[in-house]
């Protein structure tokens, strides 16, 4: 396999598998819960059915409102392209951009997003979409935190260069510095993908409006592909923490297709658990109050910048 091919599989890998995992999580919370829950493929049979339903528009909306998914898809089958998904060495346009213009298509992504929910007059969506940037606007610091920490700690800031320098030695790894930025990242992911503080992905609206709420005036196959970028940018923060940050390891050391599938299955199974660990988390906490969601996010912040002053003053 030529190294564009590589490539290629690394983005399907991220768009195919994104709702199994999904699938995967809401399975394990359901036991946790006593229930017997969907089935595992339940996200795509989802999709199926979204993308043959018709496509309205609330009267008054723009343009804006139906390019904003497809904006979305585009940029989170960008963030695949920077990141090391399959492969130890950087693919064609992996040095496209750093870590941090990974986390700058991210959040073009839930811009996008935002800006359709408030086109719509829905006070539903636009409430998510008020909540979104406003706890953005607190979790991304933490973010700049913690790719600054680790920066220091590695020597660079491109996700490529940054797995193969803890890929190098198991210290650097257990680096009180990388810990705790690390812990800062796992609690930013909770946040971002509305496990914990206060979001549910099976309640009422009232109660899921940040990330549940901003599609809420979509249907048919935009709605799908918010749903579908939904789980993708939750694929994608798995794949930069478990990839980059803390566990390196499976991936690809050549173009070949047995490596390559070696890859593909060693990601989805290191997800997997990291799925389970989330489920776990996030069915082990009562949820908190909305206002409660920035001291949460603050304890992240304080990891971040415990990170660097351990790096400093303590030699982490």
């Amino acid at each position: 396999m030529n190294a564009p091919v590589v490539q290629l599989a690394q983005v399907l890998t991220v768009l195919i598998a994104a709702p199994g995992v999904s699938g995967l999580i809401a399975r394990v919370e359901s036991r946790l819960q006593g229930r017997r829950g969907t089935r595992l493929l339940q996200p795509y049979y989802d999709l199926s059915k979204l993308f043959r339903k018709e496509a309205l528009a609330p009267h008054g909306a723009s343009w804006v409102f139906l390019v904003a998914p497809l904006g979305a898809m585009a940029c989170y089958l960008t963030v695949p392209l920077l990141i090391p998904v399959l492969t130890t060495f950087p693919l064609p346009l992996g040095y496209m951009g750093d870590i941090l213009g990974g986390g700058f298509v991210l959040s073009l992504a839930s811009f996008a997003v935002a800006v359709a929910a408030a086109e719509t007059g829905s006070p539903y969506a636009q409430m998510g979409a008020s909540r979104a940037k406003t706890f953005s606007a607190i979790t991304e610091p933490v973010v700049l935190f913690v790719v600054f920490t680790v920066a220091l700690v590695t020597g660079t800031d491109l996700p490529y260069a940054l797995a193969g320098t803890v890929r190098a030695s198991a210290e650097q790894i257990v680096r009180p510095a990388h810990l705790l930025a690390a812990a800062a990242l796992l609690l930013v992911i909770l946040a971002e993908t509305g496990r914990i503080p206060v979001e549910t992905h099976t309640g009422t609206n009232e109660f899921g409006m940040i990330e549940e709420a901003r599609p809420f005036e979509h249907s048919g196959p935009y709605f799908a592909m918010l749903r579908w970028g939904s789980a993708m940018k939750q694929l994608i923060l798995f794949t930069i923490l478990i990839n980059v940050f803390i566990a390196p390891w499976g991936l690809a050391s050549s173009s070949g297709a047995g490596a390559v599938a070696i890859a593909i299955a060693a990601l989805l199974g290191k997800c997997a658990v990291l799925g389970v660990v989330i489920a776990v988390i996030d069915n082990s906490f009562a949820k908190l109050r909305l206002f409660k969601i920035t001291e949460f996010v603050a304890a992240a912040f304080l990891l971040a910048v415990l990170a660097v002053f351990t790096l400093y003053f303590g030699g982490g």
